[in-house]
């Protein structure tokens, strides 16, 4: 049967519009932030505002969107002995393995069903509730949490087992930060040589350097016009976030001993970048800091 009582903890640029979908789903919200704004932001759209544990403990469902695996584990020590039998956990969030499955095994301990569900579409895809969830936990829990996730995105991917969501998130994201440096080195090499924005576009996007960096971000104005570059470059997904999920990657990498040369090189160069007070533009600005001059041309 549809959950219809949600408890949503984190409610900001990513959890706000994505509680707010919720609500115009048809499901009864109550949420939590630490910010005076975005809790002013949640209560326009429909959202009532408690503190974090009278909005758990009241829930069928608990939704967690919050900034990293520490942060989630300190809020289920202090949520979980009150929290109705029952209750299904979904974290949101994008943080380290090891700490989402810590949190499934505290969940598991007190009878709880639990997924980690990290997503991707960014600020865009919440508002617009098209986002993708990345999906970690039993299939029982996925059955249950299924009709929640809907309601704030279009696809659903099961991963796997505990964990199994916030390593494809990791994955798929150092992956997204490596292409689009490429895209960006490459548009860089074509301002040299004298070739414009468009041709190199033309002739990309319909080859083998075709990838979603170049046809759907495009990182320089003109080609696509939705992308961040024609809009001042805008965070959609903000660079301080794309060198916390390359660092997350660098993290799992060494833990696994898995060999990672290009995402550590891109963990180096965002770092860079954010280092140089541009922590708040989207991550497709890179090439920005790749330009001898600097210019956001």
């Amino acid at each position: 049967m549809k959950p219809t009582t949600i408890a949503f903890l984190g409610l900001g640029n990513m959890g706000g519009p994505m509680a707010g979908n919720l609500v115009r789903s048809g499901y009864a919200v109550t949420g939590f932030d630490p910010s005076d704004e975005a809790r002013a932001a949640a209560s326009e759209a429909g959202i009532r505002i408690a503190s974090a544990a009278e909005a758990a403990t009241q829930a069928e469902v608990v939704v967690t969107m919050l900034p990293s695996g520490s942060h989630l584990l300190a809020a289920l020590t202090d949520m979980l002995p009150a929290l109705r039998s029952g209750t299904l956990l979904i974290d949101c969030s994008t943080i380290d393995v090891d700490s989402a499955r810590a949190a499934h095994a505290l969940a598991g301990e007190r009878g709880h069903l639990s997924l980690d569900a990290p997503v991707s579409g960014g600020v865009g895809g919440a508002r617009a509730a098209t986002l993708t969830f990345m999906a970690g936990g039993s299939q029982e829990a996925l059955d249950r949490g299924r009709s929640v996730l809907e309601a704030m995105g279009r696809r659903i991917v099961h991963c796997g087992g505990a964990g199994a969501g916030q390593a494809a998130k990791i994955c798929n994201n150092m992956l997204l930060g490596i292409s689009m440096i490429g895209v960006a080195e490459a548009f860089v090499l074509a301002e040299g040589l004298g070739l414009s924005h468009q041709a190199l576009f033309d002739v990309a996007s319909t080859s083998s350097g075709q990838c979603w960096s170049l046809t759907a971000y495009c990182p320089v104005p003109g080609p696509v016009p939705t992308s961040p570059a024609n809009d001042g470059y805008k965070p959609g997904f903000a660079a301080a976030l794309m060198l916390k999920d390359l660092r997350l990657a660098a993290e799992a990498a060494t833990a696994t001993g898995s060999r990672t040369p290009l995402g550590a090189a891109a963990a180096e160069l965002y770092a860079a970048f954010v280092a140089a007070g541009e922590g708040g533009t989207d991550f497709s600005g890179i090439v920005r800091h790749l330009r001898d001059d600097g210019s956001a041309g």
